[in-house]
């Protein structure tokens, strides 16, 4: 029987896990035109909670079309603008009324069009005289899709990339076509924190104020002890509640780390699990990623290294700059401590986690900071 886990994309609302208010949330949003910026943490479920939605706008709100773009691998307007003309025509099939008036207006771009050999997905190509063409062109797609007179929801992953962006213009560009549509409603994603936050919270910024906000947290221990129990009695598993616990608390009821903790677990085949079951699971797990985590230690400077492990030892910390955490780990300095935390922090290695209390630190990789522990 097929493994229930998934840790790929989503597949089903029978295999996903709780949201059960987000998703609500956001459906309310969505019904009402509002825009939003959902913010978490990577591999937090962000992704296939849009696709949830997506999938029950399907079902429920058969009068919502979606348009869903990842734009982690763009790095200008050009990309930007490919993407989503490419997920536009991936949403809108030739063979339907938006999508013959879509196909008619990419021809007036005068793009190269082809075809993906595997997933049969459009690929496009367009070529601009001049920035002020791309711009026009961004716009003329906007316009275009508003005018349809259809209500449509376009997800951007990863928006904070635009910063990246050698355009300095365009949040501002964005926010000025975006304002001029009635019939379309945008979500933003994002998962480094500090950056889609300063571009919707930062009054000095062009999307200022301009969305709702939705956070994704943890899923609650009692959701996810009655999910995994489930998809493994559906499938004649018997699980203990001593080895649901101990998944939840070693994966830190991170999305994606118990769902590939579970994954193992199932796929080993065992049909009554216990802690056992569940230590060989996350000793193949870390075993698995040691070639990956040895590259790391390629990439970082020793005190960049050591840095880690004082993290991954600790859990999380909160103060980094106390001088108990600085004596325990032999850091140095309050101001050496910051250093490092910040250029961690940018390399994807640290998350920081900004509460009105304090700035908590742990190990993005879960599997990372479980490895480090032992060292």
């Amino acid at each position: 029987m097929e493994n229930p886990f998934v840790i790929k994309s989503y597949e089903s609302k029978e295999l996903f896990c709780d949201r059960e208010e987000e998703l609500q949330l956001m459906l309310r949003n969505c019904i009402n035109n509002t825009d939003m910026t959902l913010i978490s943490q990577r591999r937090m479920g962000k992704t296939d909670l849009i696709l949830r939605l997506f999938d029950e706008l399907s079902e429920s709100q058969q009068e919502i079309h979606t348009i869903y773009l990842d734009i982690s691998v763009s790095r200008s307007i050009d990309d930007f603008i490919k993407l989503l003309a490419e997920a536009t025509m991936k949403s809108f099939q030739p063979q339907t009324s938006i999508g013959d008036k879509l196909m008619t207006f990419i021809k007036s771009l005068r793009p190269q069009l082809s075809f993906d050999n595997i997933t049969g997905d459009p690929q496009l190509q367009i070529t601009y005289q001049t920035a002020h063409e791309k711009e026009y062109t961004l716009r003329s797609l906007f316009e275009f899709l508003d005018n349809q007179d259809e209500h449509i929801v376009i997800a951007i992953d990863e928006f904070q990339q635009i910063r990246d962006y050698p355009e300095k213009n365009m949040e501002a560009l964005l926010r000025t076509y975006i304002q001029q549509t009635h019939h379309l409603t945008f979500i933003f994603c994002g998962s480094k924190k500090h950056l889609m936050a300063d571009i919707f919270s930062n009054e000095k910024d062009p999307f200022y104020n301009s969305t709702a906000f939705v956070s994704l947290d943890k899923i609650s221990e009692v959701s996810y002890s009655t999910f995994i129990r489930k998809l493994m009695n559906e499938r004649g598993r018997n699980i203990t509640d001593e080895a649901i616990q101990f998944i939840l608390e070693w994966t830190r009821r991170h999305t994606y780390y118990t769902q590939q903790l579970c994954h193992t677990i199932y796929a080993n085949g065992s049909t009554d699990i216990t802690i056992d079951d569940v230590k060989q699971a996350c000793q193949q797990l870390m075993k698995q990623g040691e070639a990956v985590f040895l590259q790391y230690r390629q990439m970082l400077t020793d005190k960049q290294w050591n840095y880690l492990i004082a993290v991954a030892k600790e859990g999380c910390v909160q103060q980094i700059t106390a001088s108990k955490f600085l004596k325990r780990h032999n850091i140095g300095t309050p101001s050496a401590s910051r250093r490092l935390a910040e250029s961690l922090c940018e390399k994807g290695l640290l998350n920081d986690d900004i509460t009105l209390e304090a700035t908590t630190y742990s190990v993005g990789d879960v599997f990372l900071s479980r490895w480090m522990e032992r060292l």
